[in-house]
């Protein structure tokens, strides 16, 4: 198949998850196309099956605000013309799902019927769609999409609940790449961190509020009392100056250490005990599957899609968003060296579950369906 896919190419986990798919179908013989304003994070182009396509923004003194919508229409309606595409597969409800069926319609004056597959990541349907600005074309981009996907069965819930969906709406969960995130041997970046065998605690994630990174610290804190303990904080984002000035509120500067944003996350991982995840919410949980996938157990909040990935008292814990105190008692018992072994094991076993190749075979699925009414379209 020839399949243009839309997404947003920063290090956020929708574009992540489009990207990494991409490289995936590219590997088993289709030809993905990425249109975007920009090249993604982790796409590089060394596969003869990848190509990338830019869509350019321009400023007019009329606009305030450069019309990106329209500038991504157009570019889908030029691409799925010059490389004859099969299908278009949007990452994120707008304004991609709405831009793509624009181009659709276009396209079809010229005789040309292009199937669209959206997928929901979460905040397109958790916070931005929820907006009564933007709700009525979420919910029309939705229900005239030919395939629409979830992450999990959680965000699927939530989609049916907040908007007026007629469409079947299928779950694909996210993905990891086994290849990729797997433990290395890095003793000696362990021994730089904790050179006295500290237990190592890390969080990854852009530093938004709704990752409650000031009870990422809090825990720590209290861990820190119990055990000798370090914490890697790994991203970059608006919260980040209020966090640093947290951390030496309580006399932690020593013990935390700010790395910014890391494209070999893997490496980081690979070195930790602990991964804490204390989200608001969460649609999915890759930051988590990531270091599930590297040995290391996940204490996190049991909102969203986390309950389907993070497995009670197997792979670790689960508690109530904010409470600091449940979540720092289950770290200890997660790092009690009795216990850590079993956890760490169990962490990886649960994310072989999510390897991309039982997953690549899910979405190609939805393609053939959405292809399928492509043919009964032509037919008519």
């Amino acid at each position: 198949m020839k399949i243009g896919v839309v997404c947003y190419p920063t290090y956020g986990g929708s574009g992540v998850v489009a990207t990494e798919l991409g490289k995936a179908l590219a590997k088993v013989g289709h030809q993905i196309h990425f249109i975007t304003y920009e090249q993604p994070a982790r796409l590089d182009l060394l596969d003869g099956n990848l190509f990338y396509h830019k869509v350019n923004i321009r400023n007019y003194p009329l606009f305030d605000y450069a019309p990106y919508e329209l500038a991504l229409a157009s570019k889908m309606v030029n691409v799925v013309k010059t490389e004859n595409l099969d299908l278009l597969h949007v990452h994120y409800a707008i304004p991609h799902a709405s831009a793509a069926y624009m181009a659709k319609q276009i396209l079809r004056t010229q005789g040309i019927y292009i199937p669209v597959v959206t997928t929901l990541h979460g905040t397109d349907i958790t916070l931005v769609g929820k907006d009564e600005s933007f709700a009525p074309v979420v919910t029309f981009s939705i229900n005239q999409s030919d395939g629409v996907t979830t992450v999990s069965d959680s965000l699927r819930k939530d989609t049916y609940a907040h908007f007026d969906i007629t469409n079947d709406i299928v779950v694909i969960p996210n993905f990891i790449d086994l290849e990729r995130f797997k433990k290395q041997k890095k003793d000696h970046f362990k021994k730089a961190i904790c050179p006295n065998d500290e237990k190592l605690l890390v969080h990854t994630s852009n530093f938004r509020k709704v990752k409650r990174i000031d009870d990422v610290v809090k825990i720590f804190c209290k861990v820190r009392r119990e055990i000798p303990a370090k914490l890697l904080l790994v991203g970059d984002g608006p919260e980040r100056t209020y966090i640093e000035e947290l951390c030496q509120e309580l006399k932690l500067t020593e013990d935390v250490r700010f790395l910014g944003k890391l494209e070999a996350i893997e490496e980081v991982l690979s070195v930790a005990d602990l991964f804490l995840m204390p989200s608001e919410t969460e649609s999915f949980g890759l930051a988590a599957l990531e270091a599930m996938a590297c040995e290391v157990p996940v204490i996190s909040s049991n909102t969203g899609g986390l309950p389907e990935l993070n497995v009670q008292g197997v792979t670790g814990f689960l508690s109530n968003v904010g409470d600091v105190e449940s979540m720092a008692s289950n770290a200890l018992i997660v790092l009690d060296p009795k216990n850590l072994p079993t956890f760490k094991a169990n962490a990886l076993l649960r994310a072989k579950e999510f390897e991309l190749s039982h997953i690549r075979p899910l979405y190609e699925k939805v393609y053939e369906k959405a292809l399928m009414k492509k043919e009964s379209m032509l037919i008519k």
